[in-house]
C-alpha cells in the first residue's frame, strides 16, 4: 500500500497516533480522537483539515483491510461531511456574533445528501436562508448577510493549507447559478421549484436532506416542494430528459466509454452513473405513489424497488454487486494521490497499482472482475429506451400499406386521422415537441393496436382522446418508453369504452398501469379510507375532494383494466369495487363531516350513520354500479348543534347528508365518481333524507313494505363508529328475524317482481340481471328464503346461499349459477355497456374472463344457469 498510494503514504507518516488507534481499536473510537478544539474560523479551519486527514486515513485502512464494508466507508465519510459543514458554519456565525445558527440552512444534494460520498468528493449543497430570522449585522441587507455567510463557508471548507482542505465545494446545482447569489431565499426558491424548475432537477432532490444549520428551515422547504419531485401523475419528460443527460454524457466522454484502461468507473457505459440514473427514473415513475421508494441511499432505493416489483430480483442483484464494486476501485482511485478521479489508468504499470490495491495480481486480473457487471448494467440500462423501430412512413399509399399489414380493416380511415395528427390538427400536437413524441410512438402503436380485439375501432377512440388533450406529449413518450403498455391500451380502447371514456376524460389514468400495485386487489377498506383522505398539510375541502376522488377513479380504472388483462376474476373485482366505493365513503363522508364541523360545529351525543343496500350492501359492485344509500343519525333529535351557526339535530344531518351526497356525486375536473340512489331510505323519495335510528328501526317495524324488508337482507352499515354500527346492525337483525306470514310474503314478492318487469324489462337476451332466470330473479328467491326462514342473513348473497343452500333450502347448483351470471355482469358493464349483445371483437375476452373457453361455452353455461335460476324462483314463489 505505502507504493501504491502515496497519499496514504504521506498521512501514515504525518498521523502515525491515527495509524496506531486503527490497528488497536474501533475506527469510531480513531476518528472521534482526531478531534481537536477550535472556537474561530482560523482555529476551527485548521481543527477540521487535520479530522479530515485522520478520517481518510482511518477509513482507507478499513477499506483496503476489509475490515469495513462499502456502506460503512461512505457513511464514515459522509457523517464527516455533516459534521464539518455545521462546525464551520458555528464558527462562522460566532464570529458574526451570533449565538447560534439560525435562518440559514445546508442541504446536502448527491451523494452527500444520501451519505454515499466517495473518498475523494465534491459536496454539491443548497444554501438557503430566511431573510426574517438571518442574524445580520445592522448595515447588511439579508441578501448581502446569506452571500457573506456562503462565501465564508465555502473558503473555510475548500482553501488549501499547510493542512490540506477540506471539502471542495460545488454550488452549481442552485437554480440558474450564473446568475442568482450563493444562498437563496427559500420562499423564492420554493417558487423557482413550484413554477420554472426543470425535469433533470427533480431527480437531483430524491437524495436532498437537510444536513447542517438551520433544520427546521431547511426542512420545511423540502417538504414543501415534495409534490414537485414525487409527483403522483408521470412526467415522462422528466424520465426522456435524464436518458439525455446520460446520452450526452456518453458522447462527452467518448474516450471512456470502451471497457479497458482509460475507462470511465462514474461516467463510461454500465458505470455508476447509469446505476445512479437507472433507479432514480424508477423512483421518479413509481415514487409519487409508493413513499417506500423514496430511498435516498441508492442501494436501500433498489431494494425497495425489488420488493416492489418494479426491478426484478436478477437485475437487482446484478446492479447491488455492480454498485459495490464499481464504487469501491472509484475509491482506490482517489487513494493514490487524493485526485478526484473516476478513470481507470491508461498506463498498465499504474493500472497494475491500482489492481494491487485491490488484492489483485495486477490490472488485467482487475478487468477481468469488473468486466462482467459493466457489460450487464449497460444493458439494463439501455433497456429503459425501447428498440429504435423504423419511422411510419409517409404518404398515402405507404400509410395505408403499413395500416393494413398492421391488421386494420379500415386503413383509409386510420391514414386520415394520422395524416390530421401530422398536420397538427389536434390541439395537443401543435408543437415541435408534441410532433417528434408522436413520430417515436406512431410505428409501436399502429403495432399494438393492430393486435387489439378491433383496431379499427380502438385507433377511432385514441383518435378521439387525442382530441381531447391540452397536450399530448407525455401520452406518447408514455406508450414509447413502456412498449408493453400499448397492447393494454389497444385493449382497452378496443373491448371497453367504459374504460376509454374515462382514459379519454383523464389520460394519466394511464400513469396507474405502470405499477405493478394495479394488478393487485385494493387492499382494506380502512386502508383505502386513508389512502383516498391523506392530503397535503394546508389543502382546503375542494382540494380534499379532488385529490380523493383522483385516487378513487384511479383504483377504479385499475380494476377494471384487471378484467380487460385477463388477470383477475370478475367476482374478486366485483369485491374489489366495493372495497373502493367504500373507502370513499369513509373518506369523503369523513371530510364532509370535518368541514360542516367548523361551520356548525356537532351534534352532543349524535352522530352520522351511512347503511348500505343493494350491491353495495352485498360487496360486490360492478364498474357502473351506483350506490344505495340510507343516512341515519344517532342521539336525541331535538338537540342544537355546538357550533358558531348552530342547528337543530334533524336539520343538521339532513344538510350534513346532502353534503356527503355532493361529495360522493357531483362531477369535478377529477371526473365524477358514483350515481347516489336514496330512494331506499322510510318513506322514500318524499321521506326526510336523514332520520334517526329510533326513527328508523319504528318505521321497519311498523310501516315498512315487504319489498322494503327484502332490501334490508342487503344492508350494511359502512360509515360511523364502531358502537353505532354495532347498534344499528342489531336493529337491522331484528327486523329480518321476525317471524314472517309466507302468505303474504310470497305474494307481495311476486308482485314486485313483476312490477320490475313491467317498467325494467330487459334491454336484450345478455341482460342478464333483468331477464327471466336472471340475477334479479336469483336475488328475489334469495330474499324470500332469508325473510321467511331467518336463515343466511348475510348482506353477500354468495354466503347467503351456501347457508341456505346447506339448510336444504335451495339447489346447491344456486352459487355456480349465480357467479356465472354475476362474472357476466361485471364484464359486460365493462364492454358492453348497455347490455345489447356484445360485438363479435370482445366475446374471447368474456368467456375467458367468465372461465368458459370459448363464446359458445359460455352461451351454453349461461342458459342452464338461467333455467336453474329460474326453476328456483319458480318454486319458491309458488309455495
Amino acid at each position: 500500500m505505502m507504493a501504491e498510494a502515496p497519499f496514504l503514504r504521506r498521512l501514515m507518516l504525518a498521523r502515525p497516533e491515527v495509524l496506531a488507534a486503527t490497528a488497536t481499536g474501533s475506527f469510531d473510537t480513531a476518528i472521534a480522537a482526531a478531534w481537536e478544539p477550535g472556537e474561530s474560523v482560523a482555529e476551527v479551519s485548521r481543527a477540521l483539515r487535520r479530522e479530515r486527514q485522520a478520517v481518510a486515513l482511518a477509513v482507507a485502512l478499513g477499506d483496503l483491510s476489509g475490515r469495513l464494508s462499502f456502506e460503512q466507508v461512505v457513511r464514515f465519510l459522509s457523517d464527516f461531511a455533516d459534521r464539518a459543514v455545521e462546525r464551520a458554519l458555528h464558527a462562522i456565525f460566532r464570529e458574526r456574533g451570533a449565538d447560534a445558527v439560525t435562518g440559514f440552512s445546508v442541504l446536502a444534494l448527491g451523494k452527500h445528501g444520501s451519505r454515499e460520498l466517495n473518498y475523494s468528493s465534491d459536496i454539491d449543497p443548497i444554501l438557503l436562508f430566511d431573510p426574517d430570522t438571518l442574524p445580520r449585522r445592522r448595515s447588511e441587507e439579508p441578501v448581502e448577510a446569506a452571500a457573506r455567510i456562503a462565501r465564508r463557508l465555502v473558503e473555510m471548507l475548500q482553501t488549501r493549507d499547510a493542512n490540506g482542505y477540506v471539502f471542495r465545494v460545488d454550488l452549481r446545482l442552485r437554480p440558474s447559478p450564473e446568475a442568482t447569489p450563493p444562498a437563496l431565499p427559500v420562499e423564492a426558491a420554493i417558487g423557482y421549484y413550484e413554477s420554472s424548475a426543470l425535469p433533470w432537477e427533480r431527480a437531483a432532490y430524491i437524495r436532498a436532506r437537510a444536513a447542517a444549520g438551520d433544520r427546521t428551515l431547511g426542512g420545511g422547504f423540502l417538504a414543501a416542494i415534495r409534490p414537485f419531485v414525487w409527483r403522483r401523475g408521470l412526467g415522462f419528460g422528466a424520465v426522456g430528459e435524464i436518458r439525455e443527460i446520460s446520452r450526452r454524457i456518453r458522447a462527452h466522454y467518448s474516450e471512456g466509454q470502451v471497457f479497458g484502461p482509460g475507462y470511465d468507473m462514474k461516467r463510461g457505459r454500465g458505470g455508476i452513473r447509469e446505476i445512479e440514473f437507472f433507479i432514480q427514473i424508477q423512483q421518479l415513475v413509481h415514487g409519487g405513489r409508493d413513499p417506500a421508494l423514496r430511498a435516498p441511499a441508492t442501494l436501500d432505493a433498489l431494494t425497495a424497488l425489488a420488493a416492489a416489483g418494479h426491478v426484478g430480483p436478477d437485475e437487482a442483484a446484478r446492479l447491488a454487486h455492480g454498485y459495490r464494486a464499481f464504487r469501491t476501485v472509484e475509491h482506490r482511485l482517489q487513494m493514490i494521490e487524493d485526485h478526484q478521479t473516476h478513470s481507470l489508468p491508461v498506463d498498465l504499470a499504474a493500472l497494475d497499482a491500482v489492481a494491487r490495491l485491490d488484492g489483485l495480481p495486477n490490472g488485467a486480473a482487475l478487468l477481468d472482475r469488473l468486466r462482467p457487471d459493466v457489460a450487464a448494467v449497460g444493458t439494463i440500462y439501455d433497456s429503459l429506451d425501447p428498440t429504435d423501430g423504423v419511422a411510419l412512413p409517409r404518404g398515402a399509399v405507404a400509410v395505408e400499406d403499413a395500416v393494413t399489414a398492421a391488421g386494420y380493416r379500415d386503413p383509409g380511415a386510420v391514414r386520415t386521422r394520422i395524416e390530421g395528427w401530422r398536420a397538427g390538427t389536434p390541439r395537443a400536437l401543435r408543437t415541435p415537441a408534441a410532433q417528434a413524441a408522436m413520430e417515436a410512438a406512431l410505428p409501436g402503436l399502429i403495432a399494438a393496436l393492430g393486435q387489439a380485439s378491433d383496431p379499427d375501432a380502438a385507433f377511432a377512440r385514441l383518435d378521439r382522446m387525442i382530441g381531447g388533450l391540452p397536450t399530448a406529449i407525455d401520452f406518447f413518450r408514455l406508450v414509447t418508453a413502456r412498449p408493453g403498455l400499448g397492447r393494454l391500451v389497444a385493449d382497452i380502447l378496443s373491448s371497453a369504452p367504459a374504460l376509454a371514456d374515462q382514459l379519454g376524460r383523464r389520460p394519466a389514468l394511464l400513469d396507474v398501469l405502470i405499477d405493478a400495485s394495479a394488478f393487485d386487489p385494493p387492499p382494506a377498506v380502512v386502508v383505502l379510507a386513508d389512502e383516498f383522505g391523506t392530503v397535503e398539510r394546508g389543502a382546503d375541502y375542494q382540494q380534499v375532494l379532488d385529490r380523493a376522488r383522483a385516487r378513487i377513479n384511479e383504483r377504479r380504472f385499475a380494476l377494471g383494466t384487471q378484467i380487460v388483462a385477463g388477470v383477475a376474476d370478475p367476482i374478486e373485482v366485483a369485491g374489489g369495487y366495493a372495497r373502493v366505493a367504500e373507502g370513499a365513503i369513509g373518506a369523503l363522508a369523513g371530510a364532509a363531516v370535518a368541514e360542516f364541523v367548523k361551520a356548525h360545529g356537532a351534534v352532543p351525543g349524535g352522530e352520522l350513520l351511512i347503511l348500505a343496500l343493494g350491491r353495495l350492501g352485498g360487496g360486490a359492485l360492478t364498474h357502473a354500479s351506483d350506490l344505495d344509500l340510507i343516512y341515519l343519525f344517532t342521539g336525541d333529535h331535538q338537540v342544537e348543534s355546538d357550533g358558531a351557526k348552530p342547528l337543530g339535530a334533524t336539520t343538521y344531518f339532513n344538510r350534513l347528508a346532502q353534503r356527503v351526497t355532493g361529495a360522493l356525486s357531483v362531477a369535478t375536473p377529477a371526473g365524477p365518481l358514483y350515481d347516489v340512489d336514496t330512494r331506499l331510505r322510510p318513506s322514500g323519495a318524499q321521506g326526510l333524507l336523514a332520520v334517526s335510528i329510533d326513527s328508523f328501526e319504528r318505521y321497519q317495524r311498523e310501516d315498512a313494505w315487504t319489498w322494503e324488508h327484502m332490501a334490508l337482507t342487503r344492508a350494511r352499515p359502512v360509515f360511523g363508529s364502531a358502537d353505532a354500527v354495532a347498534g344499528l346492525t342489531a336493529v337491522i337483525r331484528g327486523v329480518l328475524e321476525r317471524p314472517r306470514d309466507a302468505g303474504t310474503l310470497i305474494p307481495d314478492a311476486v308482485r314486485m317482481r313483476g312490477e320490475i318487469a313491467l317498467h325494467k324489462p330487459p334491454a336484450g337476451p345478455f341482460d342478464v340481471k333483468l331477464v327471466p332466470g336472471g340475477l334479479v330473479d336469483a336475488e328475489f328467491a334469495v330474499h324470500v328464503l332469508q325473510l321467511r326462514h331467518a336463515i343466511g342473513l348475510d348482506p353477500r348473497l354468495r354466503s347467503a346461499i351456501g347457508d341456505l343452500a346447506a339448510a336444504g333450502l335451495i339447489d346447491g347448483e344456486m352459487a355456480e349459477a349465480h357467479a356465472l351470471l354475476t362474472r357476466m355482469l361485471v364484464v359486460m358493464r365493462l364492454v358492453s355497456p348497455e347490455s345489447t349483445e356484445p360485438p363479435v371483437a370482445v366475446r374471447a375476452l368474456i368467456a375467458a374472463a367468465c372461465r368458459m373457453t370459448d363464446w359458445d361455452a359460455l352461451i351454453a353455461a349461461r342458459d342452464a344457469a338461467q333455467r336453474l335460476i329460474a326453476a328456483e324462483w319458480s318454486r319458491i314463489s309458488t309455495v
